[in-house]
Parts: structure tokens; sequence; C-alpha cells
């Protein structure tokens, strides 16, 4: 038994679909076969059911377990390692929603100088995904916006990171004509959506996007939705040339602050008359070894939250602060 056949018996296990694996793997399905085959040889157990369609054998579930086991604690004592001989070589495997990735660039020139052979691999998906893979061993971190429910793991908090209501003036005036300054006037210290309920919008299918629908529904209005999207880049981009209002985090909008045009509207965004927050967290297993290389990639993550928790970014077109 090696661990690499344990790893290719767990990547088996995900899909139940030897071609699928083997192509995801690109390795062929005669390599993989051989490697579940001589695992089966070693425990002197049939792993899996070949048919009518592939799937775990009750003893195959408790080599799964043993795999999972044997696969963390093999990239554990890696890093462990690696501290010990202080190579400052290393993997992080860190999974967020594109709209949280924007952090990295923020982060990457200090970590980049401090540990530049240490590899970053990244995985962009929608938050409730990401919760099983950090359990599993797949993610090392993951920043997340929903409370977690694997005792396994620890969730430490990051931030409050506040949405606003994203309006350029001339899309405003359009619609609204003289009315636009009076609302601009009132929603600078707080917007509601049925002041806006005559424009177009770009509405993300995320977990943000599910909180703003029920800000509508809170205000009985139903959005004119333009463009739906789970791309923070396209929803963004298009807003700044305004052909939609659109949603926005406060990390999003101060990486992109430069970026943003000069009549640009942006009112933290009301529900039920308070404002509303996403609150981030950072997950990890309980059992990962942290590295001296991790505990500084923690470190600046957490400094970067902390100081964009302190940017303002409210505004209305003539320029005003909020």
């Amino acid at each position: 038994m090696d661990i690499i056949s344990l790893y290719y018996f767990k990547e088996v296990a995900k899909d139940l679909h030897i071609t699928k694996t083997a192509n995801r793997l690109y390795i062929s399905q005669q390599t993989l076969s051989n490697h579940i085959q001589r695992l089966e040889e070693y425990f002197g157990a049939q792993l899996l059911n070949r048919k009518p369609k592939l799937s775990l054998t009750y003893a195959g579930e408790f080599v799964l377990s043993f795999a999972d086991v044997v696969i963390k604690e093999q990239t554990n004592l890696i890093d462990i390692l690696s501290d010990v001989e202080r190579n400052e070589r290393g993997i992080i495997r860190f999974g967020a929603s594109s709209m949280r990735m924007n952090m990295l660039p923020f982060l990457l020139p200090a970590f980049t100088e401090r540990y530049p052979n240490v590899e970053l691999r990244l995985t962009s998906v929608i938050s409730r995904t990401l919760e099983p893979m950090v359990a599993n061993g797949e993610l090392d971190f993951a920043i997340v916006t929903s409370d977690k429910s694997n005792s396994d793991l620890i969730q430490e908090d990051l931030m409050e990171d506040q949405i606003y209501l994203c309006v350029k003036d001339s899309l405003l005036r359009e619609y609204y004509g003289d009315e636009a300054e009076e609302i601009k006037g009132r929603s600078l210290q707080g917007a509601c959506v049925s002041d806006f309920a005559k424009l177009p919008f770009c509405i993300f299918s995320n977990n943000m996007g599910q909180r703003i629908h029920a800000c509508f529904e809170e205000e009985n209005v139903t959005p004119k939705i333009r463009l739906n999207t789970t791309y923070t880049q396209v929803c963004t981009t298009v807003g700044f040339q305004g052909l939609v209002a659109f949603f926005a985090s406060q990390v999003n909008l101060t990486k992109r602050q430069a970026e943003i045009p000069p009549d640009m509207n942006i009112f933290p965004l009301l529900c039920q008359g308070e404002p509303m927050y996403l609150h981030l967290s950072l997950l990890r297993h309980k059992q990962r070894y942290l590295t001296h290389y991790s505990k500084y990639f923690l470190e600046l993550l957490s400094a970067f939250c902390a100081a964009t928790e302190q940017t303002p970014v409210s505004r209305i077109a003539n320029g005003e602060h909020g």
C-alpha cells in the first residue's frame, strides 16, 4: 500500500466513475484501476461494487475514512518538517468566492516577498461549497459568509463586510429626473430599495444576492433585473458603465476605488431599516497544522480586513463623502 493509491481511491470515491476520475486526474483508466486493485489486494477486501454501477462497499467506506486521516496527516507532516528545516517551501490551498478573491492582490506582494517559494493554490466557488472542502482536507483555509456546522472546523471572525447600492448619476437622472437629487440626499446615510424601484439592476446569484432579494421582498418591490451573475467583475464593470444599478461589498469597492467613476453614487444599503452586512469568517480544520508561512498569510488577511472596515466608501456624485 502507498499513499498515492489511497489518494486515487479517495478521488474515485468522489465521482464513483473511473473514466471521469481518470480524466480529471490526467491519468489512464488502467493506471487508476491498478491502484484500486493494489489496495484491494493489500487489505484483502473488495472496496468497490462494479455493478450495476460503481459504489463503495462496506469495507470501502472504512478505507475511505482511513485514507482521509492518512492524507491529512501526511500533509501535516510535510508542513511540520518544512517548519523544522526552515526551508520556506510549501503550499497553501485557499478557497473563497470570486468576490472574496479580490482580497488577494493586496496580500500577495508582502507574502511573496517573504515566502517566494510557497505556492498559493486558489479555488473560487460559492460559499456553501467551501465548508465541505475544508472539512475533507481539499482546502487549508476558506473565507465563508455562513456559520459552520462541522464540529471539526474552526471559524474565526474576519470582518463585517458592508453592502452598498451603487448607481451612476446619469442612470438615476434618466429614470427619476428632478427627483434624483432628493433621492440622493436621503440615501447617503442609508438607501431603501423602494426609492430605486424604477431602475434596472444587476444582482448576484449567490448568498449576497439572496439577502438582497429578501430586501426587495421586505419592501414589496419586484426588482427589474437586467443581469444576474456570479461574476463580480462583470456586474461591477457593467454598473460602472451606467447600464444598471448594482450592489457591491465594501471589500470590492475598496479594491476598485481608483476605478470608480466620479459620477457614481454609493449608498449604504438598508434592509428593515438597518445597514446590511455580510459576516466574513475564516474557516480551517482543527487538525490542520499551521506553518509559519500559513500564520503570516492569515496575519496579512486579518490586517487587510481590519483596514478595509475603516475605509469609507459612501458618497454622492457631487464628490461629498460619508
